[in-house]
């Protein structure tokens, strides 16, 4: 694993990185993947699911969360306990204990995500005074759709106006939780780009860039730019072409609006989003809790994400990245109060935008 505290100490050189360049600050990957993360240990008392976020070490007594032989993370839905009747499934919620601010990217290599009736999985980020610094999520998708959709959600007066992107499918520009906390959301048009077709794909490579210009999600999944092979320490996002979704900072002032992230994957079940009345019966028939949650495993072996690495990078000098990677470490280089604040609130989200 590449050490933040490494690169603070040799990023040195401010001719380095340039423009939209940016230099390696962080990696999860290999077998230590899981050790810079908190793992929720509650039930989802913050979208209403169905499910029961375990701690790190039931994660890894019921290999919910590992690193398999081929030295991928996974992080998983409990499929092999029956579920009694008021009762919830466990499943997977990890929050990285780092936060990237503005001036950051961040690249999610994935070769398969969750899917299936009543599963609603994401990879996002948040600050921790959520909503205030803001909400972007990259990946994010429910129940059988085919789509993966990318969203903000923000305080009042974040808006997403004249985009440069490859998506015309979006659902909703207000990115305010004020607008039933709709977000501003972005669909994915490929059809490839969640579910079963997802993974037959070989998977996919994420990409958020959080920019004081904008914010920009782009796919990789074949022609992937050189800077992002072979485990280099510099990508240049000018060489990575139009992304899927972009939010200008014309009609979102991001340095107002987006304060330093915390990472997020997590896996929930029915909820306000894949439960909800009118999106569960576009793609599944029957009762979200009642015929999937409960009783036999036997919808949850697809539910789980494989990921080879998580790598962020930042901005020019040794002062910026440290600017970019705000771990709330105080003048002793303990962690700090601010530091352990990583789970916040997601809010209500009234996610009626699934529709084909």
């Amino acid at each position: 694993m590449v050490s933040s505290r490494y690169i603070l100490l040799t990023l040195g050189l401010p001719a380095l990185v340039r423009g939209t360049q940016y230099a390696l600050i962080k990696e999860y990957a290999g077998t230590n993947f899981f050790d810079d993360w908190d793992f929720f240990g509650n039930i989802d008392n913050l979208t209403h699911g169905d499910a029961t976020f375990v701690n790190a070490s039931q994660a890894a007594s019921d290999r919910l969360a590992f690193v398999n032989s081929a030295g991928n993370a996974i992080m998983k839905v409990d499929n092999t306990t029956v579920v009694p009747l008021n009762s919830k499934r466990d499943t997977v919620r990890i929050t990285s204990k780092d936060l990237f601010g503005v001036g950051s990217v961040w690249i999610a290599d994935m070769l398969h995500v969750p899917f299936g009736c009543s599963v609603w999985p994401a990879f996002w980020s948040s600050a921790p005074a959520w909503p205030t610094g803001g909400e972007i999520d990259t990946f994010e998708g429910v129940n059988m759709v085919l789509n993966a959709q990318m969203a903000l959600h923000t305080d009042p007066g974040c808006t997403l106006v004249d985009p440069t992107q490859t998506s015309s499918r979006v659902t909703s520009t207000d990115c305010s939780v004020a607008n039933q906390n709709l977000g501003c959301v972005v669909k994915n048009p490929d059809p490839n780009s969640y579910g079963a077709a997802f993974a037959a794909a070989g998977g996919g490579m994420f990409v958020t860039e959080l920019a004081s210009t904008g914010i920009s999600c782009v796919v990789f999944r074949a022609n992937i730019p050189s800077s992002l092979q072979k485990n280099s320490t510099i990508v240049d996002t000018s060489t990575f072409g139009v992304p899927v979704a972009n939010y200008p900072a014309g009609g979102c002032n991001i340095d107002k609006f987006f304060q330093p992230q915390n990472l997020i994957f997590d896996i929930t079940l029915c909820g306000d989003f894949a439960g909800n009345s009118e999106i569960f019966p576009q793609t599944c028939s029957g009762s979200c809790y009642n015929d999937f949650v409960i009783g036999p495993p036997r919808n949850y072996d697809n539910a789980y994400f494989e990921v080879r690495s998580v790598r962020v990078f930042g901005t020019s000098s040794a002062i910026e990245v440290e600017a970019v990677l705000n771990t709330g470490r105080n003048s002793t280089g303990t962690v700090g109060p601010s530091g352990n604040q990583t789970v916040r609130r997601r809010g209500t989200r009234m996610h009626w935008s699934v529709g084909h």
